[in-house]
């Protein structure tokens, strides 16, 4: 399952010649995997007052083709891999109205405690772990009752 952020380009987020800097897509990513896990009615913010932490350990971005100002962006995000102790997660960008993709990207983060020690999630908080089923389960191809 894939989820759609979309938000205009703002001024601020281009360079000289109009085009999206390239600084800015991981603050995308970031607003597509904040939507996306909320999807799965789990948002960043409880699972922090949870206890639970997202630290980023990984990110890689392929720059396709530009992005301007006035532009209306979507950001695709899916679930690329979970395990207990990882998350990795996929982005597609694309501009509202045409099928090009502009980018495409992934970033790969840590399941820790508050104190940013790593933490296998099934046994640190089995009761959030059972709330993201449906994420792992995405991630691996299982489909419900099988």
């Amino acid at each position: 399952m894939a989820t759609e952020t979309r938000f205009p380009v703002r001024y601020a987020e281009t360079d000289q010649m109009g085009i999206v800097h390239h600084s800015v897509y991981p603050v995308w990513f970031e607003c597509g995997r904040t939507e996306h896990i909320k999807s799965y009615g789990l948002p960043y913010d409880e699972l922090e007052k949870m206890g639970v932490m997202l630290p980023l350990i990984r990110l890689e971005v392929e720059y396709k083709k530009p992005v301007h100002y006035g532009d209306i962006v979507i950001v695709r995000t899916s679930i690329a891999e979970a395990t207990k102790v990882r998350l990795v997660i996929a982005y597609e960008v694309y501009v509202e109205g045409d099928s090009h993709l502009r980018a495409k990207g992934y970033t790969e983060h840590a399941w820790t405690s508050t104190d940013l020690k790593p933490v296998n999630l099934s046994k640190f908080r089995p009761d959030i772990y059972e709330r993201l089923t449906p994420m792992f389960n995405e991630a691996t191809g299982v489909r419900p009752g099988q």
